[in-house]
């Protein structure tokens, strides 16, 4: 990670942390970057999509204003989710994209999400290059002057292609299928209602009136239970929740029982494994992914692989060993087949596939997947390397995970942005997972690690 763009881009309060000067300047940066590797008299394409938060609006004409002030040109999409960001750079030909959009953050917060021309997250190189941009390390970009000034073209049509590839996925007619969508009053508003009507469902649409400030309000895949209460009220016969970029997708079943990230992938794996569509028998999660999936995976035959926590690295993995369907247990699902980051009207379109072809609900598919308790506990620390190398620490460690032995687990991770650790223990009751989580952290106590515990 870098010192301004994390794992999933340049993100904080909207002109308190990411002002719109800074989005003038990593849009100038963007352009004059690509305009660079242009051929003489090629203009650089840059396309840019927004969630539905305010400032989104505020960022959007910051960003644009840089693209056209280095010479570059900028192609605006709207109110769009960020895959169709990925999508249209990839297929239209852009040399990169960006999409603004806090995902499922509170609207004030904001972020810049950059995607390189072949629809992924942008490369720690590039970034660093920007980032001695912001802080002045480098000489500063000329401005574009007369003819070489560049444009802005409104592109919403990019989005309807988005919808119609979206559409074209689909192996079966949802007719006689009621399904609820919790839009999150952001991106989802503006394509998912439209794909699942075209696809013949009864759709029954929620959240999905945005008005700048109501994104994840209480609602979306951060807060399903308004979802869960809809389905059930209203006799569906499955419920869909984004978050307010549209890159998650988390589901609840004909009762409203939450469906989470990691039981989509069980599903969608083991359906896909049946019809020799999973690549390799394998499917990526992350080391956050419940022990539940392992065991469920282990009974199906299906290997697995564990990156740290983040879809970025969920795809790098997929991508350098040619797997097909990864993810996180907050519903960031990657199917590569398809697309390169997580979709989420794409899971659920893929979600729908198994239903409807082995003609069974969400909640018997989700059989053989038994959720195992969790607990986690951030513990605030003086610094995070020591307090996971102590030695003290690391055999209580140890103890516990020979205690748990098949039957559960145990994690220590630092966060990478506060100054904690997180310790977390899956087990099959939640008084072993409470028991083992507060004995590691009374070693951390007796070692004079401990500044608290959040």
């Amino acid at each position: 990670m870098g010192k301004y763009f994390g794992t999933d881009g340049y993100r904080g309060e909207a002109n308190v942390v990411l002002t719109a000067d800074t989005a003038f300047r990593v849009g100038k940066f963007l352009g004059w970057y690509y305009q660079n590797k242009k051929k003489a008299g090629e203009r650089c394409r840059i396309v840019i999509g927004k969630d539905t938060r305010r400032s989104s609006y505020m960022f959007e004409y910051s960003i644009a204003a840089g693209i056209t002030a280095s010479g570059a040109d900028a192609y605006l999409l709207h109110v769009t989710t960020t895959p169709s960001v990925s999508y249209v750079v990839r297929s239209e030909d852009f040399d990169c994209g960006v999409m603004i959009s806090a995902s499922h953050n509170p609207f004030y917060d904001n972020g810049l999400k950059v995607i390189n021309g072949s629809g992924e997250k942008l490369g720690d190189d590039v970034i660093q290059e920007i980032e001695n941009y912001l802080d002045g390390l480098t000489p500063e970009i000329p401005l574009a002057t007369r003819e070489n000034i560049g444009r802005t073209v409104d592109f919403a049509a990019g989005r309807n292609r988005y919808i119609g590839y979206l559409i074209s996925l689909a192996t079966r007619s949802f007719k006689g299928k009621k399904i609820a969508l919790d839009c999150a009053n952001g991106s989802a508003s503006s394509v998912a209602k439209a794909v699942f009507d075209a696809l013949g469902a009864d759709t029954h649409v929620i959240h999905n009136e945005p008005n700048g400030i109501n994104i994840n309000d209480h609602c979306g895949s951060t807060h399903i239970e308004s979802l869960q209460k809809y389905v059930v009220e209203e006799g569906c016969d499955i419920g869909f929740a984004f978050d307010g970029d549209a890159d998650r997708c988390l589901a609840v079943d004909e009762d409203g029982n939450l469906v989470n990230g990691d039981q989509i992938m069980y599903v969608c794996g083991k359906y896909m494994k049946e019809r020799g569509l999973l690549a390799d028998d394998t499917i990526v999660t992350t080391v956050m992914s419940n022990f539940g999936l392992y065991k469920a995976l282990d009974q199906e035959g299906i290997r697995y692989e564990k990156t740290k926590v983040g879809d970025r690295f969920v795809y790098e993995n997929m991508s350098e060993n040619g797997f097909s369907l990864g993810g996180e247990q907050s519903g960031h699902i990657i199917f590569l087949r398809h697309a390169t980051t997580g979709d989420g009207i794409l899971t659920s379109i893929k979600v729908m596939e198994a239903m409807l072809e082995k003609k069974q609900s969400l909640k018997t598919l989700c059989q053989g997947f038994t959720v195992y308790p969790q607990v986690l506990k951030n513990v605030e620390v003086k610094d995070k390397e020591s307090a996971q190398k102590d030695p003290a620490v690391v055999q209580a460690v140890e103890d516990v995970t020979n205690a748990l032995g098949t039957d559960g687990r145990i994690l220590l991770r630092a966060s990478g942005t506060e100054p904690l650790v997180r310790v977390m223990v899956e087990a099959d009751t939640q008084e072993k997972c409470e028991k083992y989580v507060d004995q590691v952290i009374a070693v951390m106590k007796d070692q004079g690690l401990v500044l608290g515990i959040r």
